[in-house]
């Protein structure tokens, strides 16, 4: 983004006075931005109108008093574009454009939507086809429809490429403090990571909620989420649309086991961003940040006046890799101190009901409790319904003493809720003024204090050991990928200093006598760029044991690869030494996506790549340490590790061997694809087994 853009786009944010162009729509505008509280210059244009919203009308653009610092276009697409370009030349801040008719409707709307690029010039332009800005900490709605959501002096900056959804959210019942929300329609010039960067300085800004359908630059937005993640302003991410990645990659298995979704798994973890994947959780988790902050490590306190509840926050909390500490034993010596007899010292404490709403038994109670140094604490509260009033104020009472009780201890926490909607809104907004979190459902909660103490160890992590820029292709998308045959491809793996066994290439007969060094038991493929999967076809057999069976296995792979692939190329046949000694294997794939650069896939191997399913990506390039997580992250990492007393595996070669693999396909752009199942992992070192590769023309 342009250094007058950004100046631009602070304009549109926090503007001096407000232009609208249209009739119905611009009326809306003028009542969201009433209700807002919105108290500035606001001028109508509308040559056929008097007034609009109460404000008198302009006849026409030129006719303003000065250059407007927001504009809300909500005029047909022709009238659109020339108005855009009368407001460029007069040096207007921003617009939305809430037009429709652009690149979203195909065919001519991508020619008008490129109009209305050059039209818009440096103007910071949200949209077409998008709702528009909130910015709740200077009450400006330019929005085309009602509007919820509060400001509290500091809350979440919502970016979503839903016009629908950025509604919803600001009517969720939910008290989430927010400074901005943003509905960003086609991004023809403002992009997802131009509002990243910006609010990522935004001292009103706790944090950034987004819903993601796709990024267009993933080097820009790697960029704003680093800034973000360096200034502490964690973002929370719903990504939507998880299809898998289409036909490029039916020759190989990866198509099935890391597609676009677990792509933006990988993005989202190299940069430290948390993902949800319910509408719900984007906002509990950014309620959390918001009100409580980051928690300095996985420490829980939980506390109920019930055993219910106890039982629900412990079950869910270690689930998710939180820790529930029990009291030490100087601590449980003053809890029982002051607990009832039917009371059991334990964490999550259930302080029970005969000391439920005095606070001069509960406070100290929790006070005890934290005196172990918890990193984070949580109260299982369900309030009564309106109406039913004659309880509320134990509640009340037992909220308060958890809140002092907190604060003295320095310790971020929150009042949770079994079930959503028992916390009323007059209660979270009596919590997050004490800076305490409302947090609404037991697994809600605890997803989100999870998600928060991972992004604080995340944070520190890659703080530490930034993640180098993305390796992205240059080549031309039209490229069309050629593949190799297998003695071509271990040919390359070999001057990589990949390890594969010992072999022999024979395009004719079979020769008299076999090299000495390769020896029984061998394995006999046909070699052929057509057959990339060759068991499929009857195109290998294992375990052959001496030359008749040799002779027989040649012969009969011949007639099932004339049955079953007859149009397939029969370039002759790769004998190799099997391998023996082999402890685990894992399947490894390098690809280019046109979006993110070269990705790395890495699953347990042979049959268990479609038994388990179970893969993980990481984008690279990544260091040695990254590849050694993802490796951890599979359950073959155990065996590998020596299950019960087996034999462990070669780790830091399987390490060297996927970072020399990584090193190769970043270097030569040639190639599209690197597929190696299995890779056999030995306790002394690595071998590749099979390998298909894949070039661009």
């Amino acid at each position: 983004m342009s250094e007058s853009r950004a100046h631009n786009l602070l304009r549109l944010l926090r503007p001096r006075h407000i232009a609208v162009l249209g009739g119905r729509d611009a009326e809306v505008v003028a009542g969201e931005c009433k209700r807002i509280g919105y108290d500035g210059p606001f001028w109508p244009v509308n040559p056929k109108r008097e007034s609009i919203g109460g404000f008198p009308c302009f006849k026409s653009i030129e006719d303003l008093p000065e250059a407007p610092d927001a504009v809300f276009v909500a005029v047909p697409r022709e009238q659109a574009i020339a108005s855009l370009r009368i407001l460029n030349q007069m040096g207007a801040g921003g617009a939305v454009c809430y037009t429709a008719g652009f690149g979203e409707i195909g065919d001519d709307g991508a020619a008008y939507e490129t109009e209305l690029i050059q039209a818009a010039g440096d103007m910071a332009l949200v949209g077409p086809n998008c709702y528009g800005v909130i910015n709740y900490r200077d009450k400006v709605a330019l929005w085309p429809f009602a509007h919820g959501g509060k400001f509290t002096g500091r809350g979440a900056a919502i970016i979503t490429q839903s016009g629908m959804l950025s509604s919803d959210l600001t009517m969720a019942q939910r008290s989430l403090p927010m400074s901005y929300m943003v509905s960003l329609g086609n991004q023809a010039v403002l992009k997802i990571d131009d509002f990243i960067d910006c609010f990522a300085e935004m001292p009103e800004v706790s944090a950034i909620g987004l819903h993601v359908e796709g990024i267009r630059d993933s080097r820009l937005f790697e960029a704003a989420a680093l800034k973000a993640l360096e200034n502490n302003i964690p973002i929370v991410a719903l990504k939507t649309g998880t299809s898998r990645i289409g036909s490029e990659l039916t020759i190989s298995h990866t198509g099935s086991l890391s597609g676009t979704d677990e792509v933006y798994d990988a993005l989202f973890d190299r940069l430290g961003i948390i993902r949800v994947d319910e509408p719900s959780l984007l906002l509990e988790t950014l309620k959390f940040i918001t009100v409580s902050g980051i928690p300095s490590g996985a420490a829980l306190a939980g506390l109920a006046c019930s055993g219910g509840g106890a039982t629900m926050l412990a079950d869910n909390a270690e689930k998710l890799g939180l820790e529930l500490p029990r009291p030490s034993v100087a601590a449980g010596k003053r809890l029982r101190e002051m607990l009832p007899l039917t009371a059991t010292v334990s964490n999550p404490l259930d302080y029970t009901t005969p000391i439920w709403g005095m606070p001069e038994k509960t406070e100290p109670v929790f006070s005890a409790m934290f005196d172990d140094g918890y990193d984070v604490t949580v109260i299982v509260q369900d309030y009564p319904a309106a109406g039913l009033d004659e309880s509320k104020p134990y509640y009340r009472n037992d909220s308060i003493s958890f809140l002092n009780a907190a604060k003295t201890h320095g310790i971020p926490g929150a009042v949770c809720s079994t079930i959503a909607e028992n916390l009323d809104v007059e209660t979270r907004d009596f919590l997050i003024e004490h800076g305490i979190a409302p947090m609404q459902g037991i697994g809600d909660c605890v997803k989100s204090i999870a998600s928060a103490v991972k992004y604080g160890k995340r944070r520190q992590e890659i703080l530490a050991s930034p993640p180098p820029p993305l390796h992205l292709t240059s080549r031309q998308d039209n490229a069309k990928a050629v593949s190799l045959d297998e003695v071509e491809a271990k040919k390359m793996l070999s001057a990589a200093g990949v390890v594969i066994p010992e072999n022999l290439f024979i395009e004719g007969d079979l020769p008299p006598e076999l090299p000495h060094a390769l020896g029984y038991p061998l394995a006999v493929k046909m070699v052929s760029p057509d057959l990339p999967h060759k068991s499929e076809m009857g195109a290998v057999v294992l375990n052959i044991t001496d030359r008749e069976m040799l002779e027989r296995s040649v012969q009969r792979i011949k007639e099932d690869v004339s049955r079953l692939a007859p149009k397939a190329r029969q370039k002759g046949f790769l004998i190799e030494k099997m391998v023996s000694g082999v402890v685990a294997e894992l399947m490894v794939s390098l690809r280019r996506d046109p979006i993110f650069g070269v990705l790395l896939t890495i699953a347990s191997g042979g049959v268990l790549v479609e038994i388990l399913e179970e893969a993980t990506t990481l984008i690279l390039p990544a260091g040695r340490e990254e590849i050694d997580r993802a490796i951890r992250s599979l359950t073959v990492s155990r065996i590998i590790d020596g299950y019960r007393g087996a034999t462990a595996g070669d780790r830091a070669a399987i390490i060297t061997a996927i970072h020399d693999l990584a090193e190769m396909i970043m270097a030569d752009e040639r190639i599209d694809l690197i597929e190696i199942n299995p890779l056999f992992i030995l306790e002394d070192g690595v071998v590749a087994v099979d390998a298909v590769i894949t070039l661009n023309d």
